[in-house]
């Protein structure tokens, strides 16, 4: 398995650690390739892991050589080569592995002729930024492969430099038809299998598998009356936070917010210079202490304005039966089915009525939410549902598990 963090530092790596887990309880031997790094767990193959990769950092000319190795990393190639000789594996599943890896990997894949799938976590194979969105705007541009307005547009860190280096990886794999290589490409959200197809890939080649959770469910202890509201996750403009904060402003409900980010002190003079009192920033939180905010959530909200995959805030609020409010958006409506509400993203007035809707709903109408979340978690959410699903994949192209 190939991912470019060896920790946690995402949704994404929560994920790929828990496959990892999954798969070696059913008797599978994983392989990593990723990059060092100080935060990484320890793996058996960390000889062969890429030198660590910082694109904010170092001198003019240092950025430059680095940003060769986002359009084709001949270090990563090198070594992954000497990996894949090493173990000879029967199957290479790749996560996220642009920019610090890089695509050069796929040649090795093409040469050896080892099956390949792609879990994508992200949009990085149709979107030269990853997300579909540039300058708070939903951006799909580049539909019909017109990389050169990503240049344009700026749309990589408003940019004109570094969007060019992503034009350029962009043309350069398009023309080696590097991505060709990968057998079948798994999307968490039924969203962007949609969205992948638009964007002219065949469905042949797709399939969706939610993520999963492998934990068990954790205890907390739990409050008979559910006095807040919450939102946990980063802090940052596509996630909707300001128009969640705008949308409970004189409502007769607490809002809690857990999470760092970019915006975090934006968000901090604005609730000040606006004297919004039911609102409360509570930093980063984890482990039991999150999940007390969880677990005694009125609801959780995922407020997004952009192209949501299959948020694992989400999954996590399932789990433990948090109803959900929604924003319409991306693959969010897949987690609400009768247990919860959807509304317009970035619509501050539909979302306010849809907290006011749970806010003032009657016990056995909010019970149902309840089990309604639960009974999603245990259909489509569970480490024994995503492995059928994967074995499935696994044995179409050959390789039996």
């Amino acid at each position: 398995m190939v991912n470019k963090f060896h920790y946690i530092k995402g949704g994404s790596e929560t994920y790929y650690f828990a496959l990892k887990r999954l798969l070696e309880s059913k008797g599978h031997s994983v392989i990593d390739f990723s990059m060092k790094d100080e935060k990484n767990f320890e793996s058996d193959y960390k000889d062969f892991f890429v030198e660590n990769v910082d694109y904010s950092k170092g001198s003019v000319l240092k950025k430059l050589s680095m940003s060769a190795k986002i359009i084709y990393s001949a270090e990563a190639k090198k070594k992954f080569e000497a990996l894949v000789k090493k173990t000879n594996p029967d199957l290479i599943h790749l996560h996220i592995f642009q920019h610090q890896i890089s695509p050069s990997i796929l040649d090795v894949i093409k040469k050896y002729r080892i099956p390949a799938v792609y879990t994508a976590h992200d949009l990085k194979m149709v979107c030269l930024n990853y997300k579909m969105m540039h300058h708070g705007k939903i951006c799909e541009d580049c539909k019909k492969g017109n990389y050169f307005l990503c240049a344009k547009n700026r749309c990589v860190k408003d940019s004109f430099f570094k969007s060019m280096i992503n034009v350029t990886e962009g043309y350069l794999h398009r023309f080696k038809k590097s991505y060709d290589v990968i057998n079948k490409i798994i999307t968490p959200s039924a969203f962007y299998k949609r969205k992948f197809e638009e964007f002219g890939i065949d469905t042949s080649r797709l399939c969706h598998i939610p993520n999963f959770i492998d934990t068990e469910i954790p205890s907390f202890s739990e409050r008979v009356d559910k006095g807040y509201f919450l939102y946990f996750g980063r802090l940052s403009e596509e996630k909707g936070v300001s128009t969640l904060i705008k949308a409970v402003n004189n409502l007769p409900v607490i809002l809690y917010i857990a999470g760092t980010g970019p915006i975090e002190e934006n968000l901090e003079k604005y609730i000040s210079d606006n004297n919004i009192s039911n609102v409360k920033l509570l930093g980063f939180k984890s482990g039991n202490e999150l999940t007390e905010l969880i677990g005694n959530a009125k609801a959780v909200i995922l407020p997004s304005e952009w192209y949501e995959n299959g948020p694992y805030s989400a999954i996590e609020s399932l789990q433990l039966s948090r109803p959900i409010i929604g924003a319409d958006i991306g693959g969010i409506p897949e987690l609400i089915k009768g247990n919860g509400r959807l509304f317009e993203s970035g619509n501050e007035n539909e979302l306010r009525q849809a907290i006011l809707e749970i806010e003032q709903m009657d016990e056995e109408k909010y019970k149902e939410l309840e089990n309604a979340s639960f009974e999603i978690y245990e259909n489509e959410y569970t480490p024994s549902a995503h492995y059928e699903k994967l074995r499935k994949v696994y044995r179409e192209l050959g390789v039996e598990i």
